[in-house]
């Protein structure tokens, strides 16, 4: 049977899959408050060839590596409030590296050196994109606290990005001192609130974490648009 690589189309076929993965995963990170030009983002086909695809148009994903900054707003969002112990509290967040991986399944090994590129390199989160399916024993090393953070896609997950969808409402992540805010103007603790699954679609595109909080804003044809909240657990 022939390589599938001298196959007729078979590198622009899947350089067009790559090219809708990799915008995905550079517009998650845009929301997400990480610094991209926009240029960056909306990368297009021509562009994706040019850079990550080798002569006969085949992507290579070591090409396709990237990292990313927080901006100044993210980083005020993942900062606890001062206090009198702590009046100058570190931001939750740092750099983010983002790797593409061609695994047929993803293991353990994979995952634990990718873990450890992450603690070497000090990136604070690190985010494995990977063509194929991901083991059970591979989920169970991620770290389950800080200070580091690791994300893993698989590639079919980031073909279309959801949130552009007209059907998914607007999801907006409150800073700590929102959140408090909140809970002190309706009198209420965090667990009476909606909640939303840390492994729901969207709040695994915006990365949120246990005991964080999101603004809703959906449309309505009788109130125009109207906001609620979600605690996600």
């Amino acid at each position: 049977m022939a390589d599938e690589r001298e196959m007729p189309g078979a590198g622009n076929k899947e350089a067009i899959r790559l090219w809708r993965v990799f915008r995905t995963s550079r517009e998650m990170l845009a929301d997400r408050g990480y610094e991209i030009l926009e240029d960056e983002k909306r990368i297009t086909l021509e562009s994706f060839r040019a850079l990550y695809c080798d002569e006969n148009g085949w992507p290579d994903r070591k090409k396709m590596c990237f990292s990313l900054r927080p901006t100044p707003e993210m980083l005020k969002k993942y900062t606890d409030i001062p206090t009198s112990r702590n009046p100058n509290p570190e931001p939750q967040i740092g750099t983010v590296w983002v790797e593409f991986g061609d695994q047929p399944t993803l293991g353990t090994a994979p995952v634990k050196n990718f873990i450890q590129y992450i603690h070497d390199n000090n990136f604070y989160t690190g985010i494995y994109i990977n063509s194929g399916n991901v083991t059970t024993n591979a989920y169970k090393l991620i770290p389950p606290a800080l200070p580091r953070v690791i994300e893993i896609f698989q590639e079919s997950d980031l073909l279309v990005n959801i949130t552009r969808h007209e059907l998914v409402p607007t999801h907006l992540l409150l800073s700590k001192a929102e959140k408090k805010e909140l809970l002190e103007r309706y009198r209420l603790k965090e667990t009476q609130l909606p909640r939303i699954q840390v492994n729901d679609p969207v709040a695994k595109y915006l990365g949120l974490r246990r005991g964080q909080v999101v603004k809703i804003i959906r449309k309505s044809e009788t109130a125009g648009r109207y906001a609620s909240y979600r605690w996600c657990i």
